[in-house]
């Protein structure tokens, strides 16, 4: 049979395609394509429905914005704005709004500035935790109450209820109370983001099938994991794989479970809201045989980033990645998860795992539903989606087959700058000495030899330190990629445990921070004994949501910042996630490593990268001993022993049943329950965008674009980090300027990801990253020029007298455009700015698509060609016609103000495309349809 070779991953496709052939949006055509996939694979588009979408909130809130400002389009054009609702299941967690405004070292501390308007929001209920005493029910293990604030002298055991977690008492299974830390935080966030909250709660009061899950329950991607995942449908009788697609690049991670998800933009979310498919060109599948077993002393991180930079290597870009071999069965379903929710950075659109009988296991201990669970594994084996080791038929066809051996990988970090740059922890010291040495570049930072060994005195909290290049200061373990990993989080504990006991610390100037994915790790950490240990060495649970990861860091200290500029010093990041982009964590933090959570704390420990774990130690205990590394680096037995007993059903189950309480903060938050959203005028949080203004009942040609200045000229790998508003709002940015003139101080700013559901401030945040190199500057800044006048501003403020002048623009870039995954606004921003088209060397797939679907025209030089070939200095002014019929891949000619003619590539994939490029974008056509 055919579909008996095919692999998993297009299998799932194939029941989809069939499930769903109406003979319109899905034809007999498409499904044979896709059931012909060994010969069809990159040569066909095929649309997909997936079961679900999934958002989340700094990514979410422009998708229901648009949801609402639809409805008014709707209604202006004569159509029923009730219609206007998702299709399908729509979960949006609030879990991007955590700033790291108090942590232990800071707990008196002001909020960070760019808060929000805490005034303006009324008063806040007093929260300040306090402390409970639970009674011995008799126990045999506890001998008197539960006391949030200290070990128990006779257990050993530490517990915290954080609230709407399932934090409890290892003895008692009853809550306790929660750390100030979190409780702080959880107060300013919901203070400060009270207008987008309110909005949500009116979309999942208005809007069919659409759930928010409240801020404090965990990160998109975890709970997605824990709770959201069904493995397998059932609707109405029928039984049907679970599938999802959504505005988080971390979708991947349900991969590891057996679910078909991927990240996709706010724009293609809409569409499958809205029951339209997703448009993919049906995609290689990568098979990755993995064999053997890796050594005690790698973590899942480490073969995380092994085979990141493994399948980087090969080029797995737009392609689906399949594991099989051997190797499989011996990595759980955390390992499995980490390892696909890194698909991303290696640029495969999803890293697939089966499901298997290791997966069965998984969802029993999980607490799922033993009949559905029986069921579950009748229809996965009936349809031929459930892989098994003793596979007599063999292993699936796949386009190309790779071979990764776990016992090659070993204990790595990844940076100073690039997530692909891989390093092994023997040869930290020698590359970050070589880092020094090197030109300014993806890995160097060109510093003098006569300067590398400077080193700057820091008087902090009546202490003397010094600073050098390499000094740690910022060390986060975040709620990113691998805290859903038992193993090495409980790696990082024991490491932290044996730390404090042999009497090792971390210096008090060290920005440090724990925020887990969700409670569920909070619990475990507690209950096994080491959450203490890590607090005592500055490692306290902050809150959940995003905050080290997207730049949501608090400020470091005054003396901190003199320091480092005073030595113009490279300092250093350390962080479990995997975002570590020059510039993100904070402007002052040059080099950032991503690394596993037992290896940040141990970099945390000694103080610097700048060292040879092997030969050096971390420090000396009492008797003056001196401590290496592989004196408090737990064991593999250890670390599995304590997974095992906690790793259990009770956490999943108390994990499930707050989820289903809801939050009481959220519970009691008012909101409307108006047809239409009644948008405040004065809202800098919330505005109707103005994507509508000029939408008619039809849509019109497309429009030449003619005389069109250059907005910027950029150069190869310019990613969405670049494009796409994120992080704080710098109090000099064009943004900031916006706010002011409505009143705001700069501690209200808030986050560009707080305010994404105001189009006025993403646009004016649009090109604001500080590390965008714009050659017409000349060196790092969010600057051009605007030509007509001669001067220097702002992006904004260029674009925004460019529009005045009625001047269209386009953006010049070099090769792989758009890569990254901060997507939502890098679409949407450009075409707000009056950006019309942008002509590149190539692109970041998912990206072009953003920009046709925003109604941007992706277009492309010839092969071989380019700005500085073509002798294009950026400063011309450029025309390009559309003829009436657009086709896929047609070559059009470009003229310049120099009399310049050459050919570029309309780079337009299908007739799909091409027909939303010509409605204005996606938005356009899906609005029209309602009218």
């Amino acid at each position: 049979m055919p579909g008996d070779v095919l692999p998993y991953s297009i299998r799932v496709l194939l029941e989809a395609a069939v499930r769903n052939c109406d003979g319109f949006l899905m034809t007999k055509e498409q499904v044979m394509n896709i059931l012909d996939w060994k010969t069809k694979q990159s040569n066909v588009e095929v649309p997909f429905f997936p079961a679900r979408v999934l958002l989340q909130d700094f990514t979410g809130i422009p998708a229901m914005v648009d949801f609402a400002a639809m409805r008014e389009a709707v209604k202006t054009l004569g159509g029923d704005p009730k219609k206007v609702h998702p299709a399908c299941p729509t979960d949006l967690t609030v879990d991007h709004s955590l700033q790291i405004d108090f942590n232990k070292c800071a707990i008196q501390n002001a909020p960070n500035p760019g808060g929000g308007d805490l005034q303006k929001a009324g008063k806040l209920s007093p929260l300040k935790a306090q402390p409970r005493k639970l009674p011995c029910r008799g126990q045999t293990a506890c001998r008197g109450s539960c006391d949030s604030g200290e070990l128990s002298r006779n257990s050993g055991k530490f517990s915290s209820q954080i609230e709407n977690t399932p934090i409890l008492c290892p003895f008692h299974l009853q809550p306790v109370p929660e750390p100030e830390t979190v409780l702080k935080n959880q107060e300013v966030e919901f203070g400060r983001n009270r207008e987008r909250l309110q909005f949500f709660k009116w979309s999942s009061r208005v809007f069919k099938n659409v759930a928010v899950i409240p801020p404090g329950t965990g990160m998109a991607h975890q709970v997605n994991l824990e709770y959201l995942s069904r493995v397998v449908f059932e609707e109405k009788n029928l039984l049907f794989p679970d599938s999802v697609v959504g505005t988080d690049s971390h979708i991947t991670m349900v991969n590891g479970l057996g679910i078909l998800g991927w990240g996709v933009g706010g724009i293609e979310t809409e569409a499958v809201m809205l029951g339209l498919p997703v448009f993919l060109t049906l995609p290689e599948v990568v098979g990755c045989e993995l064999t053997g077993s890796s050594n005690p002393f790698v973590t899942s991180i480490d073969v995380v980033l092994g085979i990141t930079k493994h399948l980087r290597q090969v080029g797995v870009a737009g392609k689906f990645v399949e594991f099989f071999g051997s190797g499989v069965s011996q990595l759980s379903i955390v390992d499995r998860t980490t390892i696909a929710n890194m698909c991303p950075e290696y640029g495969a659109i999803l890293s697939f795992f089966p499901v298997d009988n290791v997966t069965l296991k998984h969802l029993e201990h999980t607490g799922f539903d033993k009949a559905k669970l029986k069921s579950m594994e009748t229809y996965l084996k009936a349809v031929k989606l459930f892989r098994n080791d003793q596979n007599n038929s063999g292993e699936p066809e796949y386009s190309q087959v790779i071979q990764i051996n776990l016992n090659s990988i070993v204990p790595s970090v990844s940076g100073p700058k690039r997530p692909q740059d891989r390093v092994a922890v023997t040869d930290m010291k020698n590359d970050f000495q070589a880092c020094l040495n090197e030109k300014v570049g993806f890995k160097g930072f060109q510093i003098a030899a006569e300067k590398q060994s400077d080193t700057v005195s820091l008087h902090y909290e009546g202490s003397e330190y010094k600073l050098s290049h390499g000094s740690v200061v910022i060390a986060a373990v975040i709620s990113c990629t691998n805290n859903c990993n038992p193993s090495v989080m409980l790696a990082a504990g024991l490491l932290a445990k044996k730390a404090v006991e042999a009497g090792l610390h971390v210096k008090p100037y060290i920005r440090t921070s724990l925020s887990p994915g969700s409670g569920m790790v909070t619990h475990y950490l507690s209950s096994s004994g080491v959450l203490p240990y890590l607090s005592k060495l500055g490692f306290e649970v902050v809150g959940y949501g995003c905050s080290t990861c997207v730049g949501n860091t608090a400020p470091l200290s005054e003396a901190v910042l003199n320091a480092v500029k005073q030595g113009d010093l490279v300092t250093c990041g350390v962080l479990s996630g995997n975002k570590n982009f020059e510039g993100r964590l904070c402007d002052c933090v040059r080099a950032n490593y991503l690394a596993s959570p037992p290896l940040v704390v141990a970099y945390a420990i000694a103080g610097t990268v700048n060292i040879d774990f092997q030969t050096e130690p971390l420090g000396t205990d009492s008797t003056g001993k001196n401590i290496y590394l592989h004196d408090i680096w737990p064991s593999r037995e250890e670390v599995h022993q304590i997974e095992e007993e906690l790793v259990i059903l009770s956490m999943f189950k108390a994990l499930k049943e707050k989820i289903e309480m809801g939050n009481k903060r959220w519970n009691s938050l008012e909101a409307p329950d108006s047809v239409l959203f009644p948008w405040d005028l004065k809202s800098t949080y919330i505005r109707c965008p103005s994507f509508f203004d000029k939408l008619t009942k039809e849509p019109v040609a497309p429009q030449p674009i003619e005389n069109a200045h250059v907005l910027l000229y950029l150069g190869d790998s310019v990613t969405t980090d670049h494009i796409s508003p994120a992080g704080s709002i710098a109090r000099s940015s064009a943004a900031a300027k916006y706010l002011t003139n409505r009143g705001l101080t700069p501690r209200e700013f808030n986050s560009y990801g707080a305010r994404r559901g105001n189009d006025a401030v993403m646009t004016r945040g649009t090109f604001a990253n500080i590390k965008l190199f714009n050659k017409f500057i000349g060196k790092p800044a969010p600057k051009t020029i605007h030509f007509p006048s001669g001067q220097t501003l702002d992006v904004f403020e260029a674009a925004e007298l460019y529009q005045k002048e009625g001047i269209p623009l386009i953006i010049l870039a070099g090769k792989k455009y758009g890569s990254g995954n901060s997507r939502d606004w890098a679409a949407k921003g450009p075409y707000l700015l009056g950006v019309k088209a942008v002509l590149a060397e190539s692109y970041e797939k998912i990206h072009k698509d953003h920009l046709i679907g925003i109604g941007i025209a992706p277009l492309q030089f010839l092969p071989g060609e380019n700005a500085d070939s073509l002798g294009l200095s950026g400063r011309e002014t450029f025309s390009l016609k559309f003829p009436e019929e657009l086709s896929p891949g047609i070559t059009l000619n470009m003229k310049t103000s120099t009399g310049k003619v050459f050919s570029v590539i309309a780079s337009f994939e299908n007739d799909v495309e091409i027909t939303l490029y010509k409605h204005g974008g996606l938005l356009n056509f899906v609005a029209r349809k309602f009218s």
